[in-house]
């Protein structure tokens, strides 16, 4: 798309939205819209899915696309790719089936499973539904993880070592969703891999290394937001085939949830190689995020990436 077209154009950044990542996707859509009118689009504003004129304003606003920047509930479960399609307007990223099924970490794991790639042993847990925890620990073992399994950036996310720790992090973990996953601790090096592109020039990004401070269990809130060379390193110091096969794994992993345009997926690489945690469906464009960090180090400006999103989203809204 030319720079004239663009100029012409206007673009609706939408961020904030009602989950418990409304700060996160504020910062994320900031970013991604000063990139969009870095990349020469006339005109970019920042709406709110939570406002109650939102409806309204993206009616009226004359819009040629939407680029989603919200995370968690409400952007990456599929609920905003369904209105946007009611409205029949062209929005960046993957569409409501692909989202829900992303969205969803039980489900994305069996997903994955079908796909070929190998995943951490777990249960899922609904809410009211009775919990053993001995027989938890017996069957996975003692380190465990608890997560929701509808959530992300770490919110509600525990590592526990001790059946009796179990209660606690569940309840803690259905705070923010109505499932659970209790998933064995995996021991090895935390691993995230971009994936960018269309069906036909979709690529693996570089992958980044995550080095935790010795003084935090996992990679969660306290330190996924913060500048810093020593945790995001780049390229990955891992073996050459096993840096391919974590790349493979993520473009697989795009496809068999159906992902467009982007996605960002984690993994744990175990002495028997790679290992799926999850692929984020909208990941972090914050300024410390991992996807810009990435995209910055395979050579490329992040406001030209941001604009082939919404050439891709034009372009498939086109082909429909």
């Amino acid at each position: 798309m030319g720079s004239d077209q663009r100029s012409a154009m206007r673009i609706a950044v939408l961020a904030g939205g009602m989950s418990s990542e409304r700060e996160i996707s504020f910062s994320s859509g900031k970013n991604a819209a000063a990139a969009l009118r870095e990349a020469g689009f006339g005109t970019v504003d920042l709406l709110d899915p939570a406002d109650k004129g939102f409806l309204d304003g993206i009616r009226a606003g004359g819009y040629d696309a939407a680029f989603i920047a919200l995370h968690g509930a409400g952007g990456e479960d599929g609920m905003i790719q369904h209105l946007m399609e009611y409205l029949d307007m062209p929005y960046t990223g993957s569409d409501a089936l692909a989202s829900a099924c992303g969205v969803d970490k039980d489900l994305s794991k069996a997903l994955y499973e079908r796909a070929g790639i190998p995943v951490a042993d777990g249960v899922a847990i609904r809410r009211g539904e009775k919990i053993d925890p001995d027989a938890i620990v017996a069957s996975l073992g003692h380190d465990l993880f608890v997560k929701p399994a509808i959530n992300g950036s770490s919110y509600g996310v525990t590592k526990v070592s001790d059946a009796q720790e179990l209660p606690k992090a569940i309840e803690r973990a259905f705070e923010y969703s109505s499932k659970v996953l209790v998933e064995s601790c995996l021991t090895g090096t935390e691993i995230t891999v971009g994936v960018f592109g269309d069906d036909d020039s979709l690529r693996a990004l570089p992958i980044v290394e995550i080095c935790c401070p010795d003084e935090v269990d996992f990679y969660d809130l306290s330190v996924k937001y913060v500048v810093s060379d020593s945790i995001h390193r780049i390229p990955a110091r891992l073996p050459e085939d096993v840096y391919a096969q974590a790349q493979e794994f993520a473009c697989r992993a795009h496809r068999a949830l159906g992902c467009f345009g982007f996605s960002r997926t984690d993994f744990i690489v175990t002495k028997d190689g790679p290992v799926i945690l999850e692929t984020n469906t909208i990941p972090g464009m914050t300024e410390t995020s991992l996807f810009p960090d990435e995209v910055r180090h395979e050579g490329r400006a992040f406001s030209d990436v941001c604009a082939e999103l919404v050439d891709m989203a034009i372009a498939r809204h086109e082909r429909k």
